[in-house]
Parts: C-alpha cells; structure tokens; sequence
C-alpha cells in the first residue's frame, strides 16, 4: 500500500507518498495530472493508495523541513523509483548533481553515456516522481535558461537560488 500525506512548504502544498520500503512520490499538490500519477504509481508497484502516514513521510517531512531552513543538503532516505532502465540511469545521475550547482540536460545525457539522449533525458526527468529529493530542478538549458520543471519554473528558480546561497559556494546563479 501506497499511504499519502500532504506537507506544507515554502512553496506551497506538496504531497508525499511512501511504501513501506520508502519515498515513492513527492509532488506539488497543485501539478497538473497529479491524479493520473498516483493511478501509474499504483499500477506500477501493483498496489493501492490510501490517506495515512508511515515513518518515511515522517522521516521526509523532517529532512524537508532543515532543507527549506537551509540546513540540509543531502537527504538520507529510502526511495522506492519505479521507471524503465533508461529512467532509473537518468535519476541516479540526478542524485549525482551537488546542491547549490546546476548540469544541462546534454551534461546529464553525457554523464550516463548516452550523448544523443538529451531529450530523453529531459523526459526521464519530467517522469521524476520525487521532486527535491531526486533533484530534477539542478537541470537546465545548455545556454543556462530556465527550462522543463514540472512544479513550474518560478519554483525551479526559487530552489536555485536557495540552494546557491546556503550552499556556501561564491557567486550568484545567472539563471533567466
């Protein structure tokens, strides 16, 4: 069983989902389609959803929370990641990217060893269900443009720039 909370954020409403072997989804409330995910998550890990919490949502509510402070850098949590070979390649790498830094998608596509991917890669992201977590945000366009963020681009750039500035790292993000 899938068990789904909501979590308030800077950012607004999240919700969140985990299994007993972890964090399998974190979404904003508001994404478009959020109900035809749960639907595939379901189907994919063959199971059903239900309102409750677990000690994953609890462990990810706290980990969110020193994030948002700025905190947090790293999450330590079990993450269930249903997807095709290609996308579970694509998300690992994700996990690679450093806090405060960014890659484009092409730097990803290279970084898995695929270099005529990069589109693919865009869409592996996009099918990201963990959002923050399996930071999908650290992406951008190859000319540093703002580009492809399901939760929308003003929060992409707000975790950005979080992440920049409490990353410790000099200078400031020339995203547009």
């Amino acid at each position: 069983m899938i068990k789904i909370s909501k979590i308030d954020t800077p950012l607004g409403e999240m919700v969140a989902g985990a299994t007993k072997n972890g964090i399998c989804l974190l979404e904003f409330a508001d994404r478009e389609n959020l109900s035809a995910e749960y639907e595939e998550l379901a189907t994919l890990l063959e199971t059903t959803i239900k309102k409750g919490s677990s000690w994953h949502i609890w462990t990810l509510k706290k980990q969110l929370k020193e994030y948002f402070r700025g905190k947090r850098k790293d999450f330590t949590l079990k993450l269930v990641t249903p997807g095709t070979e290609f996308q579970q390649s694509a998300w690992k790498e994700l996990l690679k990217i450093p806090y405060g830094e960014t890659i484009s998608y092409h730097e990803q596509a290279e970084a898995i060893k695929n270099t005529g991917a990069t589109r693919a890669v865009a869409h592996a992201n996009a099918s990201n269900r963990i959002a923050i977590i399996i930071p999908c945000h650290r992406v951008i366009g190859a000319d540093g443009a703002l580009v492809g963020y399901g939760g929308g681009l003003e929060r992409k750039r707000w975790l950005l720039i979080h992440e920049r500035k409490n990353s410790g790292k000099p200078g400031e993000l020339n995203l547009f």
